[in-house]
């Protein structure tokens, strides 16, 4: 299983389409992103605390979501 960082990577764009690909670009570029976390909590915490380039948690949650169903496949 992979973490939701490595995930969140297969949306990186130069030219961003949507808030999922502009969020994957941000964490890109943080640094501190927990980029082994494969827990909501943990990711939605820091999110909440450092995740000032998220426009709306809902961002990250509908991120979650699809996370979820890769790893159900």
């Amino acid at each position: 299983m992979k973490s939701f960082y490595h995930f969140l990577m297969k949306y990186r764009h130069p030219k961003p389409k949507d808030e999922i690909s502009q969020f994957a670009n941000d964490a890109y570029e943080d640094h501190s992103f927990p980029k082994m976390s494969m827990n909501y909590e943990e990711l939605s915490s820091y999110l909440e605390l450092n995740g000032e380039y998220l426009p709306s948690m809902s961002v990250f949650d509908h991120a979650w979501e699809l996370y979820l169903a890769e790893q159900e496949k």
